[in-house]
């Protein structure tokens, strides 16, 4: 059986067609549709008892709960089916697209992910800031969770995977991105992309606003954390702190008891705190990532290292241009070199 998991929330003038089109694009195979609606004040939720007559339909009113992920979920627990869809009420997830998804489950894939930028996807009449955000959201996941980094849309709110992807699996997400919660904790071993039209919406109410975006930023640091993300930050920064010590150390030995050049002084010693950092980062903070050998690896940390220089130069002219105090430009800086090179070296030297 197929489950088609629907949360919705003022969305009851899109019903009655959601429904013909699931039930068409279905027709021939064992379905169910799960309607889970937080106590709509259009009624969603008396509509869709009403089309329960007519269609294999479950119908979960929830009076004292919000939230699109949390409904979901109740949905996995209201469901019999052993595969399981999730698509929006609003129509811009066609339903005609539900038989590419259950066909590719059929075909060996644990996830299924409906993508608006896999070839051949796309999304209409979008306004340009939309865009920015939702590619400034992916980007932004796909270089927190390395895990997803080969998913080009880990936001997308239409799928379908194997109940035993999530079964035994505590999800517990913030906001409105179930799917990037699945592809972090769930159990599987093949997530595929299939392209489609994300479409115009009939009418209810988009789920996008300025406490979403600031709950995806919540969930993103959770998932972090949850992966172990955080903790290798930390290190990370541990590690950066001692070579400090190493560079400071060095330049002043070779100075003072010497009596090198200072000006000459300060390559060997910034040569040196790279190999302490080198060294305990790979000792320590990414020692589960060697895949590369080490000699290739010893190279992209170095690279990693200059690119970080070449930004913290880069955003200090930019702010000093700009009028900003010098001190200050140098530690903004700082922080955006820092991220730089956690990152490279997170996803290229460690990749």
């Amino acid at each position: 059986m197929i489950s088609v998991i629907v949360p919705t929330y003022n969305e009851r003038e899109n019903l009655e067609e959601l429904f013909e089109r699931i039930a068409r694009a279905l027709d021939g195979r064992e379905f169910e549709i799960i309607v889970v609606d937080d106590d709509s004040p259009d009624k969603t939720w008396e509509k869709a008892e009403e089309l329960a007559k007519k269609y294999p339909a479950k119908v979960v009113r929830r009076r004292n709960e919000r939230g699109l992920s949390s409904a979901v979920i109740r949905g996995f627990r209201e469901a019999k089916g052993e595969i399981l869809a999730v698509m929006d009420a609003d129509l811009q997830h066609p339903p005609e697209v539900l038989p590419r998804l259950v066909e590719a489950i059929e075909n060996g894939a644990d996830i299924v992910i409906a993508s608006r930028y896999v070839e051949g996807g796309k999304v209409e009449n979008w306004y340009w800031w939309r865009k920015l955000i939702s590619k400034g959201a992916i980007m932004i996941g796909r270089v927190a969770l390395p895990k997803i980094r080969s998913i080009k849309d880990p936001v997308s709110g239409f799928f379908a995977l194997r109940r035993e992807v999530i079964e035994g699996v505590e999800l517990n997400p913030i906001g409105f991105k179930i799917l990037l919660e699945i592809l972090i904790k769930g159990r599987y071993s093949k997530a595929v992309e299939i392209p489609f039209t994300f479409g115009l919406r009939n009418s209810g109410e988009s789920k996008l606003s300025n406490k979403q975006i600031l709950n995806y930023l919540r969930h993103l640091y959770r998932l972090m954390k949850w992966e172990g993300e955080i903790d290798r930050l930390v290190k990370f920064s541990i590690v950066g702190l001692s070579g400090v010590v190493v560079n400071e150390g060095s330049l002043l030995g070779f100075v003072e008891a010497l009596g090198w050049d200072k000006r000459l002084a300060v390559i060997p010693a910034t040569e040196l705190s790279i190999l302490n950092n080198f060294i305990w980062n790979d000792l320590w903070t990414f020692k589960d990532l060697k895949k590369n050998p080490v000699y290739l690896r010893l190279f992209n940390f170095h690279l990693a290292a200059f690119t970080g220089a070449l930004v913290q130069w880069g955003i200090y002219l930019v702010l000093l241009y700009l009028g900003v105090n010098y001190l200050i430009a140098n530690l903004f800086g700082i922080a955006f070199s820092f991220l730089v090179r956690f990152l490279f070296n997170r996803n290229i030297t460690w990749g």
